[in-house]
């Protein structure tokens, strides 16, 4: 049966502003977007009455940790597209730091087949560019590309060792295939957990220096335009790793970055104190400086696309206190109204600016068919209140987790319905 969205409002770059559409889905697909001024003939169509809500393509994230298989207690393929769902996410890119370490085909099959049985949006597996992410022996990147890989990288660690690393991007780039890369280097971080900062400072403990992150990005960016690779870096965020990817960018190196919501909002200064391990993630928040860079390289687009890195954890494990409990926190049911509230609504940005760089801009970079609202695409779908305020309320999350700094937050920009494949899979 075919669906109609009425009543939606629907971003025009052109104009520069929400114009009211009808939108007809069919097979999966959208067949139609049509004037809203009057009424469509819906006939016996299903029928979502949008309200005048923002209808946009679903929001693409391309680092999520869905935990699954081997930390089934902190999330697994249901809870994570549910929570994604809940966010206005409708496509995903899972990272392979699982146990076992997604760097066998069998483990990207499993992970394919238990997103097509138990999940409710499109997940995309990353393999690990390494056996075990060990940094020692290269996986077999033909064979998982052929089970349904997506990229490879190592991410929860970075490749220590620079000629490892350009095999995997010589391999990489022979196949088509792209290279994610997590920037650190270990000799600068260990026993550390914040950024070299005020903070640190403050509380006279070791601090993780940006150059841990900004030595890597030197190197790959090296090592890519020797190979010619697509490399992509993860989670930017330091001023430094900004320079070097817009360098990078200006001399032709195929190089495309991603930022979370959490370094454009978050410096180390936000940090309350040393007893909550949900201000703990890697990178680790930086210095205002270095969230003034990653914005205007968002802006700029020397970093294409805003990502979640959705890592949860249980609170068991964060009440472990700073040193003990793991690095991460929760992104997907945030990301939207974060960013909404914090630069659209306060004038520093568009709708069109967000929305493209959660859903365009992702699409592009992966080339992936989503990531479009436009006749002939999929019909993945968010539907969005940009006027209601609500608090951010952890316990009300449908991960598994809820370790998040945001607690408290009030927020715009809230997700009410998400359409995959013209189906309805989430909804309040």
């Amino acid at each position: 049966m075919s669906l109609w969205i009425i009543n939606g409002n629907v971003w025009n770059e052109a104009s520069g502003s929400l114009e009211k559409k009808h939108i007809l889905i069919a097979e999966g697909m959208i067949e139609a977007i049509v004037d809203g001024s009057s009424a469509p003939d819906t006939g016996s169509s299903e029928v979502i009455d949008a309200g005048g809500k923002l209808v946009s393509a679903g929001f693409i994230d391309m680092h999520v940790h869905l935990r699954d298989p081997g930390f089934e207690h902190k999330e697994d393929i249901a809870t994570g597209t549910r929570s994604a769902a809940k966010g206005g996410f409708t496509t995903i890119a899972c990272m392979p730091n699982t146990r076992p370490v997604t760097d066998t085909a069998e483990t990207v099959r499993y992970i394919k087949d238990k997103a097509a049985s138990a999940g409710i949006v499109k997940v995309l597996p990353y393999a690990a560019i390494t056996k075990n992410e060990l940094g020692r022996e290269l996986t077999d990147f033909a064979a998982l590309k052929e089970a349904g890989a997506i990229g490879f990288t190592d991410d929860g660690v970075g490749v220590q060792n620079a000629q490892m690393m350009k095999n995997a991007m010589a391999l990489a780039h022979s196949m088509d295939m792209p290279i994610i890369a997590h920037c650190e280097d270990d000799s600068l971080v260990e026993g550390a957990w914040a950024s070299e900062g005020e903070f640190s400072r403050k509380h006279g403990i070791k601090g993780i220096p940006n150059e841990s992150e900004a030595i890597h990005v030197g190197r790959d960016v090296l090592l890519a335009e020797a190979t010619g690779v697509h490399y992509h870096v993860c989670h930017v965020s330091t001023e430094q790793s900004v320079r070097l990817i817009r360098l990078a960018k200006q001399i032709g190196v195929r190089v495309t970055a991603e930022v979370c919501p959490h370094h454009l909002l978050l410096s180390d200064e936000d940090i309350p104190g040393l007893d909550d391990a949900n201000w703990k993630m890697n990178p680790p928040l930086r210095t205002p400086r270095d969230v003034q860079a990653v914005i205007e390289a968002l802006e700029d687009g020397t970093i294409d696309m805003v990502v979640t890195d959705h890592a949860p954890h249980s609170a068991e494990e964060k009440a472990r206190g700073v040193q003990l409990a793991p690095f991460g926190i929760v992104g997907f049911e945030t990301a939207f109204p974060l960013l909404y509230t914090k630069f659209v609504q306060t004038g520093k940005w568009t709708l069109g600016f967000l929305l493209q760089r959660m859903t365009t801009d992702p699409a592009r970079v992966f080339r992936l068919q989503e990531g479009r609202l436009e006749q002939g695409a999929p019909a993945d779908i968010t539907i969005v209140d940009l006027e209601g305020e609500r608090t951010v309320d952890p316990s009300t999350f449908a991960s598994k987790s809820n370790n998040t700094p945001f607690g408290g937050w009030k927020l715009s920009g809230w997700p009410v319905a998400t359409i995959v494949n013209g189906k309805v899979v989430w909804s309040e």
